[in-house]
């Protein structure tokens, strides 16, 4: 399968690892092109046990790639990750706009239909706004928007990853 992971940070570079380490072809996508670089390296910005090492296995693989095109993005996957940051506000509320911004860059260049599979951590209600923005910009290409609870290991989200891609599940939110 040809998967996207938008957001090369500690949950994105991760799951993509992952995923291409379980076979699947996947395109990691990140603005900050000195992530993608060092990613693209073979280096994470981040230290997770074991992650430097399947990075490398996955990239020199052929399983793994790196971009910063939005478009590539687009004509390149069957299932995108939103796996951006949601950081918390002075008011404890999520900052959601990284979600939105990411999802509003993808949603041109879908050009048949798709999956999208949310991992950033969302208030309830966040996934059916995203679903009406998506429905707008990208009518004929949406297929699926998802999302799904994710339970992290904290001493080890590598392992956490492995484990829960291979039993995968997904809480339907809508569908054109």
């Amino acid at each position: 399968m040809r998967l996207t992971v938008i957001g090369a940070g500690y949950l994105g570079l991760t799951h993509a690892v992952c995923m291409a380490d379980l076979g699947h072809h996947v395109l990691a996508i990140d603005v900050d092109e000195a992530k993608i670089a060092r990613a693209a390296a073979g280096e994470a910005p981040f230290f997770e046990p074991g992650l430097e090492a399947l990075l490398r296995k996955n990239t020199d693989a052929g399983r793994l790639r790196f971009t910063t095109s939005f478009a590539a993005a687009g004509a390149f996957g069957d299932v995108h990750f939103l796996c951006v940051g949601t950081p918390q506000g002075g008011d404890g509320a999520a900052d959601l706009s990284f979600v939105h911004a990411a999802a509003g860059a993808l949603a041109p260049h879908l050009t048949r239909r798709a999956l999208i599979a949310g991992k950033s951590a969302v208030p309830v209600g966040t996934a059916r706004s995203l679903l009406a923005a998506l429905r707008a910009a990208a009518p004929a290409a949406l297929g699926w928007v998802v999302t799904r609870r994710t339970v992290i290991d904290a001493r080890c989200a590598l392992d956490a990853r492995l484990w829960q891609a291979a039993g995968w599940s997904v809480h339907v939110l809508g569908r054109p």
